[in-house]
């Protein structure tokens, strides 16, 4: 699909990160946007950012919709048609969300909670919106995974199991998903995104999604299990943490999550143009940033490794990872 002029693209998540950078750049092309989110506030500023510099013939609607249910999916789908017509020709199953670090100390909820919406929001994605993609010439599925999906680790002393059992699930199934559609859907096209440190909001967004506190209003009992946490890492982090006031380490959260998104190695606009690029040259395996080709090239050479933390410190000290721990997973 080298030409978007004309199509029609849905999109979850587009509030923020990458999914509002698509947005910008698919309605600058003269594609036709139906993208939604959790969070409207920031999907309206999506779409002021998308039609300040769109094309004329461009036409972006914005919907509310919670990817972890299926019910909520289609009623989407169902808005999309009413919109834009049966026919779609990009899916991009973008949302995502970060928590439930531990399968074994944090809650089954939360885990349960992230799972669901960044494997769930894909399969629901797919399942939702598949009969309108077939029932185009042309259309293209763009699955949104993570250098978690190859490598499930954000190092040795931080647990991140929901966000990485999601990720590998999107990224089998997408790959599964390519003779699939060769044999019974040859129209329809399919791209596994795996970006790497991407400068988002999705550390911000996450505990909003999440039903929790945001980093500066915490509760002494989620700060107290954040200090928990964050002594068990040895060396000097603990013993910073240790001498930090509650308030004080409210404010390292908050840091945190604000340089996730601004010191990140790739902008979210530079991902964007990645991926869509990926997408005219119908690459189905789609790396975004240097750290994510360099972790690939690296767990692939030596894979039984991959989860040593002398595999995680060899990383941080040739520079092919920029690990931003924060958070309240």
């Amino acid at each position: 699909m080298q030409d978007f002029s004309g199509k029609l693209a849905v999109l979850t998540g587009g509030g923020t990160g990458m999914g509002r950078e698509l947005c910008i750049q698919l309605m600058q092309a003269g594609c036709h946007v139906a993208a939604c989110d959790v969070l409207m506030d920031n999907l309206k500023e999506t779409k002021s950012l998308a039609e300040a510099s769109a094309s004329a013939k461009t036409r972006m609607t914005l919907h509310e919709c919670d990817v972890s249910s299926e019910t909520s999916m289609q009623r989407f789908r169902d808005e999309v048609v009413a919109a834009h017509g049966e026919q779609l020709n990009l899916l991009f199953n973008n949302a995502g969300i970060a928590g439930g670090g531990s399968f074994i100390e944090d809650e089954r909820a939360d885990w349960e909670r992230t799972f669901a919406v960044c494997w769930y929001g894909v399969y629901y994605g797919c399942r939702t919106f598949l009969p309108n993609l077939i029932a185009s010439d042309e259309a293209h599925i763009i699955n949104t995974s993570s250098i978690n999906g190859f490598w499930a680790s954000i190092g040795p002393t931080v647990s991140h199991t929901a966000y990485c059992a999601a990720k590998f699930a999107v990224k089998g199934f997408s790959e599964a998903l390519i003779t699939d559609l060769r044999i019974n859907a040859p129209q329809v096209k399919v791209s596994v995104v795996m970006p790497g440190h991407i400068g988002t909001s999705i550390i911000i967004n996450s505990a909003k999604v999440m039903g929790k506190s945001d980093a500066m209003n915490m509760s002494e009992d989620e700060i107290r299990k954040i200090r928990e946490r964050m002594m068990k890492t040895p060396g000097e982090i603990s013993e910073l943490i240790m001498n930090m006031s509650d308030d004080q380490l409210r404010e390292l959260m908050h840091q945190r999550g604000i340089d996730f998104r601004d010191t990140a190695p790739t902008t979210a606009a530079s991902a964007a143009t990645i991926i869509l690029d990926g997408v005219r040259a119908d690459k189905w395996r789609i790396l975004v940033g240097d750290d994510a080709h360099h972790l690939d090239e690296r767990v692939r050479q030596d894979p039984e490794a991959a989860y040593e933390p002398g595999f995680f410190e060899a990383i941080l000290e040739s520079g092919d990872l920029q690990v931003i721990t924060s958070s309240t997973e």
